[in-house]
């Protein structure tokens, strides 16, 4: 089969691979859709990912298809479903996923390889985080359950509830996502976000102010005096992973607020806070990574009830072949979003 490999830092090649066999509990998906995502583009712009993927290896983690092969003891899953498969699965029985933290699981199974005309999903993952498509859902839109399980989850362990202000910092998908989700859950939200094109998109995804992060330019005061009485946001979250915009969201939020680092800096990153106002201000600091088998299916939920639409978020397709120009492009900060890689063709 036809499958995109990382070898290192900006070094992906499409190379023919064997058709991966199914093991017990495991099954063989063919890939209808596989989307490009920010985490692919820091890994090939890194050349790998400490936790998801070490070089060299299979790429590509956002996908749906059609169960091709399913192993020995698979009984909720048959030959021709359309399914989803998450990109990761925790074991269930460590001390962290004993105490409702899966996604920090001490064993926390990792998958990749969508950018692939087939790929193999681990029985664990296919026991704990693969779901069946409703066949009025795209495999496109279904595909977005991964990233959207992230979104729901960060803004779940804010405590933000219906009518809460929230700013959220950053403009790529995630951040998008966000200000959807928390759109969706009736909050008011407003963008902080840098680039032209992320000015237009950001109402479009639900925020009803946008402020406009120049270079070498202070958004604070804008965005404080778009939230209630100039008091500053219920809830913040950066969703850049930039220093700066750590900084900026520990500003933006009101006194009691919560801020939650959602955007992952470098490794050794320093930030400069201000512990006068934490302290004295009661304010809460939170980081979310990755999702759980629960906020998966919140968010397979909102894909499938229509709440979420791919529409809004892939702005192009291509090709596997074409997978190095598309990263490439990105890299670029094109206008778009998320481009839909076909693998075996037409997806449905």
């Amino acid at each position: 089969m036809t499958a995109a490999v990382l070898h290192g830092k900006e070094d992906v090649r499409i190379e023919q691979v064997p058709i991966p066999r199914a093991g017990d509990g495991e099954v063989i998906v063919k890939v209808g859709v596989a989307l490009t995502c920010g985490t692919d583009l820091k890994v090939y712009l890194r050349g790998y990912h400490a936790k998801m993927i070490v070089p060299p290896a299979l790429f590509g983690h956002e996908l749906a298809g059609v169960v091709h092969e399913i192993g020995a003891g698979v009984t909720k899953f048959s030959k021709g479903m359309r399914v989803v498969a998450l990109n990761s699965a925790p074991c269930g029985t460590c001390f962290f996923c004993q105490r409702n933290q899966e996604n920090l699981c001490e064993d926390l199974l990792f998958n990749n390889g969508a950018y692939a005309e087939y790929i193999r999903i681990p029985a664990r993952i296919v026991e704990k985080n693969m779901l069946m498509i409703p066949e009025h859902v795209s495999f496109e839109a279904a595909a977005l359950t991964e990233p959207l399980a992230c979104a729901v989850r960060g803004l779940e362990e804010t405590g933000a509830k219906a009518g809460d202000c929230v700013i959220v910092i950053g403009g790529g998908p995630l951040g998008l996502m966000l200000m959807q989700v928390a759109t969706v859950s009736g909050m008011h939200v407003i963008a902080v976000v840098k680039r032209d094109e992320q000015v237009i998109a950001a109402p479009k995804f639900g925020a009803k102010e946008v402020v406009q992060a120049q270079e070498n330019d202070n958004p604070i005061p804008a965005a404080i005096a778009l939230t209630p009485q100039g008091r500053g946001a219920d809830v913040v979250i950066e969703a850049v992973g930039r220093p700066l915009g750590w900084q900026w969201a520990a500003d933006m939020v009101r006194k009691g607020g919560t801020v939650n680092f959602f955007g992952g800096c470098a490794a050794g990153t320093k930030v400069e806070l201000d512990t006068n106002r934490l302290h004295y201000s009661e304010i809460t600091l939170k980081a979310t990574f990755h999702h759980t088998p629960a906020t998966c299916r919140k968010a397979f939920a909102l894909v499938t009830e229509g709440k979420v639409k791919s529409s809004d978020y892939i702005t192009g397709e291509a090709s596997l072949r074409d997978l190095n120009e598309v990263l490439r492009k990105l890299s670029n900060r094109s206008n778009d979003i998320k481009t839909a890689i076909r693998p075996n063709g037409v997806a449905r």
